[in-house]
């Protein structure tokens, strides 16, 4: 059965539970709420740096997505995803992230004289430099550093740069490495964004279905605690399970989703979950520092 059945057959404008970040379907759980709550804060202030984690699947890009709807007039934003590489390759995205030209045979001193005549300049003209890094649990000890130096440039009470990072759990226990002591003292706040609990996982269900065009009662209570289960509160996952149900309930012709049709997709294997070990984490917005403590 084609996309474009299942909508039919439901009367959705448009698939309820794409994996792409949208924000459009942004669903704001407490959760989130303050995990954006976090990231304006850093914004306002003009923190030097700010960081907030979750797990794969949580929706940490696209509470980015919709940070950058809303960014003021005044602030120049790079957008780094998934960043590698070696001492002086941080640079060359930085520079690519925000649209700055340089010489690709460029040695570090003259890219980071690059990078500073760029921030400098855009201070002058009253404007300031936001850099986001997604996916920041891939950047190890040493580019975690070189990105502390960058905030370097930073000078009296003027801000010049800010620095967002965006990762897995990892990142935490990274930043939290005696060796990035200094960085951890730069960061104004920190947030995890943790799994949905079962009524959350419901409403955020509900949220998409009418979203689209739906009534919001497609799922049987049976099958949201089912998804649930399966899932254990990731939004990726939920997204999943409840696309490939829907295919499933409209082949058969079904008004509604029951907890049958979950348990069938899952007997026919369509969904593969990754192992994830077990994680002693809590949410906790402030310093850093004092957190590591």
């Amino acid at each position: 059965m084609s996309i474009a059945l299942y909508n039919d057959h439901f009367g959705f404008k448009e698939r309820p539970f794409t994996l792409s970040p949208d924000p459009d379907f942004l669903f704001w759980s407490n959760a989130h709420k303050r995990a954006y709550a976090v990231l304006e804060y850093g914004l306002l202030t003009r923190a030097p740096l700010t960081v907030v984690t979750g797990e794969v699947g949580t929706g940490k890009t696209t509470l980015i997505q919709a940070l950058l709807r809303q960014v003021e007039a005044d602030l120049t934003v790079g957008l780094i995803s998934n960043a590698q590489g070696d001492r002086g390759d941080l640079l060359r995205w930085v520079l690519n992230a925000l649209d700055v030209a340089f010489d690709q045979h460029s040695d570090y001193v003259t890219l980071f004289q690059r990078f500073q005549d760029f921030v400098l300049h855009q201070y002058a003209a009253g404007r300031h430099v936001v850099l986001i890094v997604d996916e920041a649990q891939n950047l190890d000890v040493e580019t975690l550093e070189e990105l502390r130096m960058l905030t370097n440039i930073n000078s009296g009470k003027d801000e010049l740069l800010q620095i967002i990072l965006v990762g897995q759990p990892e990142l935490r226990d990274l930043i939290r490495r005696p060796q990035l002591r200094q960085f951890a003292q730069r960061v104004t706040a920190i947030y995890h964004i943790d799994p949905m609990d079962l009524a959350t996982t419901r409403a955020y269900i509900q949220h998409r279905l009418r979203h689209v065009g739906g009534s919001g009662e497609e799922f049987s209570p049976e099958a949201i605690a089912h998804v649930y289960e399966e899932s254990e509160g990731i939004p990726r996952v939920i997204n999943k399970l409840c696309d490939l149900a829907l295919v499933y309930a409209a082949s058969a012709d079904q008004d509604r989703v029951g907890v049958d049709t979950i348990k069938e997709l899952i007997r026919d294997g369509l969904i593969l979950k990754p192992f994830r070990e077990a994680l002693f984490l809590t949410n906790r917005v402030g310093a850093l520092w004092k957190a590591a403590e």
